[in-house]
């Protein structure tokens, strides 16, 4: 399949929001991207009928600090790791400062809700009745740094001012352990949309949280995670079901602390929690768990299915995810990105724990920073794939259409 450019500014770097939120509309109409065609990042929306553009967001104040951007300005400019839509109801919601946003189609901007100030922020997400938006925050201690270390190929933190472009690295210390040794705090915050008042705020000691989903059928039920945790693979999956935490991966059977678990996220009835990630010996793995915290099911990959990828639940399809990773037509890495080439879908047999892979084309990004990662979502209809790829030297936002013998 040949995929189809739908951000048309060469000379902008022009990406999806982070693949928790979708991008587009529920009628598939409309999509929301982040370009710096004004010099800044801001949030845009395209008529994907019309090919009618809008400004959304009046960024002129560079990037927020928050995770992933950590060489961002506290407390100063967009978050880009902020965005995230209300698809039914066709709007936008982002962090400016300290204030939580929202903008309408043509616009139209409202100041939610002020952020507590000595916090920081991640990916935020809406309630499916477009009621709520849940904001993590963490105590500002725990991204209190000014040294950054890169760890992906091909990543030059020195040229931020050169190219006007986001440049973003790790510090070079541990965060998970400074929230643990100095005791720090992430809270569960949300926002009731309509009158801006801050509804819940359930305190997490010593995690920082950087990922939160309401569940498609609840919206008292939270899920989240622990960042670049420790033990990760008992560590990082965790759902708030209103009463209590509960822990969604812990030992037994092939399952280890040692593992490597991530990229937690709701399928789409809401029954079970889909995520991936690496054995302790090295296979990776495709999961899925209850919001009770049981019936984990881990299907490992093939040993030389290696290279790097995100995994995105389908919206009608409960059996289908899209990847940008993983899949070697050939059996073996190619080139020296660390991620993987191609966009793919899966059709999962859980319980008989099989795969099918079905490649729909190459994206041809990078990976040489965190936005130019694909990040692919199937839209609503469960018919395309839109992603990200720096293919052409620029980020744009790419379309593929599934093969007519799959619908």
């Amino acid at each position: 399949m040949i995929p189809i450019r739908m951000t048309n500014n060469p000379a902008a770097n022009e990406q999806l929001l982070y693949f928790t939120s979708s991008s587009l509309s529920a009628d598939d109409q409309i999509l929301w991207f982040i370009s710096d065609r004004t010099g800044h990042p801001n949030v845009f929306r395209r008529n994907l009928v019309t090919g009618e553009e809008k400004q959304l967001s009046q960024n002129c104040e560079g990037f927020l600090k928050s995770y992933v951007y950590f060489n961002g300005n506290p407390y100063r400019g967009l978050g880009l790791a902020s965005i995230s839509i209300d698809a039914r109801n066709a709007k936008v919601y982002f962090i400016q400062g300290r204030d939580l946003c929202s903008a309408d189609l043509n616009g139209k901007m409202k100041v939610i809700s002020q952020l507590p100030a000595q916090q920081v922020t991640a990916f935020t997400h809406v309630s499916a009745d477009g009621k709520l938006i849940c904001v993590p925050t963490t105590d500002a201690r725990a991204l209190e740094g000014d040294t950054f270390i890169n760890d992906s190929p091909g990543y030059k933190l020195g040229d931020t001012d050169k190219k006007n472009e986001v440049i973003t690295g790790k510090p070079d210390y541990d965060i998970d352990e400074r929230v643990r040794t100095e005791n720090l705090s992430s809270y569960l915050r949300v926002f009731n949309i309509e009158t801006g008042a801050e509804v819940l705020c359930e305190k997490v000691p010593q995690g920082w949280i950087t990922h939160v989903q309401f569940s498609p059928v609840d919206s008292r039920i939270i899920l989240y995670n622990y960042e670049w945790a420790a033990d990760c693979g008992i560590r990082r999956l965790w759902l708030w079901n209103g009463h209590q935490h509960v822990r969604l991966r812990t030992e037994g059977g092939e399952r280890s602390k040692a593992d490597w678990a991530c990229h937690e996220m709701w399928q789409a009835d809401g029954q079970y929690i889909i995520y991936h990630g690496k054995f302790q010996n090295g296979n990776a793995y495709v999961g899925r768990v209850s919001p009770a915290g049981n019936d984990n099911i881990e299907i490992r990959l093939p040993r030389q299915y290696e290279r790097y990828g995100h995994f995105t639940a389908g919206n009608v399809h409960n059996n289908w995810l899209v990847s940008d990773g993983y899949f070697h037509p050939d059996g073996a890495p190619v080139n020296a990105n660390w991620g993987g080439e191609w966009i793919s879908l899966q059709f999962i047999d859980w319980k008989r724990q099989n795969i099918q892979w079905v490649p729909l084309c190459e994206h041809h990004s990078f990976w040489d920073c965190q936005d130019s990662h694909p990040h692919p979502i199937l839209n609503h209809s469960d018919n395309s794939v839109y992603f990200t790829s720096n293919r052409d030297g620029k980020r744009a936002v790419f379309k593929v259409d599934l093969p007519s013998d799959i619908l």
